[in-house]
């Protein structure tokens, strides 16, 4: 298993870590806040200003009511000024394009929080890091190999300097989800032989271009159609349920296969180069199995759940029963959108060990493995993927809106799409 297998996905370490997190106030109580301003208020930069973006900010401002948005960043100008208007932050501290977040990482701040199109989480957090600030960032954190070990140098780093990292798995803060897990781990179904994940649902926006603007500017207002920005929807989606698997398994697939297409998408629109459907099956470590799809199809069967098969029964992993023990970990809030920044702003105050960057690296990374699998019909080994994965936005660090995209139409009009059997994964 990996070290970020080992250091992000052990269960008993979660619950323990993030046990202590949300019982500090409690425990602590009078313990000098860090990194926060003088009255313990926590200073937010937020990069990534749409719908995603202000709705973390309003779940962490919910979570605690001391904390202020002081900064906003986005790629688009009306998107960052309309967030800067809404949380009142100065035209000094709102910044757009596509360099915006250097200037949110140098502001004064003590935390970011990014919801940008999730092709550019790496840089962004591993300059949030660099830069000394605690961070929450979306899922999925990565969409390609080289990020994923991007990640994962930045998590080595965060950890030596003790920053705190969230990330916007929830489903890790939900109660039935926490209590759910705990009782597989401890033997509810046996030994755990196989699992099951589904996200299929009926679709997602689409958004036309804008004949005016560039290719490259096209591409980021429309960033879940193509892979290099989304990961694809196994990755922008269906991540949620991969992570619930490997959170029960206390571990990550070693290797896949798969099929998947774009049947839908493309005989509707021409504007993308994702799938609609993939199916996955993941191999770990023991040899048990996890048999995953997703789909985008209207009028077709609908499920986004995770199951168990053990040797000693079966069933869901959302345990919202009357016997709700929740693993040992106090819970403010239902909501555990709400919840997930709670923990975070708790270990911040508190100086407590939190670093979900682990296992958000993990989980994205299989997500990632499954569309290589996808994509080009082949068996992908989890160390072939990370270590020799294609980089599907080279330079992406330095590009600007008159960069030509790392996908371009071909001469039929349309983007490329993964033809399983010819689409190579590998650089």
């Amino acid at each position: 298993m990996s070290k970020e297998a080992k250091n992000g996905v052990n269960r008993r370490s979660f619950l323990k870590t993030q046990a202590a997190a949300v019982g500090a106030a409690a425990v602590l109580g009078s313990v000098r806040p860090v990194h926060a301003a003088e009255g313990g208020k926590i200073k937010i930069g937020l990069i990534g200003c749409g719908g995603r973006g202000t709705g973390a900010a309003a779940n962490n401002i919910k979570a605690c009511e001391n904390t202020e948005v002081v900064a906003c960043g986005d790629a688009f100008e009306n998107k960052a000024k309309g967030a800067a208007g809404r949380y009142k932050v100065s035209e000094d501290n709102t910044f757009w394009g596509l360099d915006n977040y250097k200037r949110v990482v140098d502001a004064d701040i003590d935390m970011v929080i990014m919801a940008t199109p999730p092709g550019f989480r790496p840089i962004h957090y591993k300059a949030a890091i660099d830069a000394g600030k605690h961070v929450f960032m979306e899922k999925p954190c990565c969409v390609d190999g080289p990020g994923y070990k991007l990640l994962c140098e930045a998590n080595a780093i965060a950890d030596e300097k003790g920053l705190k990292v969230g990330v916007g798995l929830q489903r890790r803060h939900s109660a039935g989800y926490v209590n759910g897990i705990k009782k597989i781990q401890d033997g509810k179904y046996g030994d755990l032989i196989c699992l099951q994940a589904y996200w299929n649902g009926g679709g997602i926006w689409w958004r036309g271009p804008n004949e005016e603007k560039s290719d490259m500017y096209n591409q980021v207002t429309n960033w879940y159609h193509f892979n290099w920005l989304s990961g694809d929807n196994i990755c922008e989606q269906h991540i949620h349920n991969l992570d619930v698997c490997n959170w029960a398994k206390d571990a990550h697939p070693v290797e896949a296969n798969g099929m998947g297409g774009s049947e839908i998408r493309r005989r509707t629109f021409q504007e993308t180069n994702i799938f609609d459907h993939h199916f996955v099956e993941f191999t770990y470590p023991d040899g048990s199995k996890m048999y995953s799809q997703c789909r985008h199809a209207r009028g077709c069967f609908g499920r986004v759940s995770e199951y168990a098969l053990g040797s000693k029964g079966s069933g869901g992993m959302n345990d919202n029963g009357d016997e709700l023990d929740r693993g040992g970990v106090p819970f403010k809030f239902g909501n555990p959108y709400e919840q997930e920044h709670y923990a975070l702003l708790e270990a911040i105050r508190n100086d407590v060990p939190f670093n979900e960057g682990h296992y958000g690296a993990t989980s994205s990374m299989t997500a990632v493995l499954g569309r290589m699998a996808t994509y080009s019909g082949k068996i992908i080994k989890w160390d072939d993927a990370v270590n020799k994965g294609k980089d599907l936005a080279p330079g992406i660090a330095d590009y600007d809106w008159e960069t030509t995209p790392p996908i371009v139409k071909g001469e039929n009009g349309k983007y490329p799409v993964a033809v399983p059997g010819e689409y190579s994964p590998f650089a």
